[in-house]
């Protein structure tokens, strides 16, 4: 059997193959983003969203950690952390599955069916069961404000903390640095 470190070489070598843009945060192969395109047929289709992958050095006995870098409204993601609920990277990972695997099966299937009985942002859960309708316009508009294409290229290490009002108005950078009030 290889080593944890061949292993995690490995997967990373497979996951920058593949259609997906991986751009490193150090020199190790440890921490890295991917960007990550929603599922078709979901209302997050069009919207891309930048991921953090932390690698832990028992990788692949220990799952990755990973989490949006920019805002994605959905009942299992924190809004404001990015962290992900996913109970087969959380709890049941193994050793098989690989990165490829995280962003091909693992995260759609996240998106495609959100479990709103076990949520991380409570608020888009009571919304998804009250008014599924109301749930996907809510979806649609954090993916056409916060997972363009352009503004991930932009800004790599950046999420907005703007949230969505009502008028949608542009905002410049030196309105954020004064939003203390809530």
């Amino acid at each position: 059997m290889s080593s944890p470190s061949k292993r995690r070489e490995m997967d990373l070598m497979k996951l920058m193959m593949s259609d997906y843009k991986v751009e490193m945060i150090n020199d190790g192969m440890q921490e890295f983003y991917v960007d990550f395109h929603g599922p078709s047929e979901s209302p997050y289709h069009g919207g891309v969203w930048r991921i953090r992958v932390e690698l832990p050095d028992a990788y692949p006995y220990k799952s990755p950690s990973i989490g949006f870098v920019n805002k994605i409204y959905h009942p299992n993601v924190d809004e404001m952390s990015g962290s992900v609920c996913l109970d087969v990277i959380n709890q049941t990972w193994s050793p098989m599955f690989d990165l490829v695997n995280v962003f091909e099966v693992f995260l759609p299937q996240l998106l495609l069916y959100p479990n709103p009985s076990d949520p991380l942002n409570g608020e888009a859960a009571a919304l998804m069961m009250r008014d599924r309708v109301a749930y996907d316009q809510r979806v649609k508009e954090y993916r056409e404000r916060y997972a363009k294409a352009e503004e991930i290229v932009a800004a790599p290490d950046q999420s907005s903390d703007e949230e969505l009002s009502e008028n949608e108005s542009e905002s410049s950078d030196e309105e954020v640095a004064g939003k203390a009030d809530l």
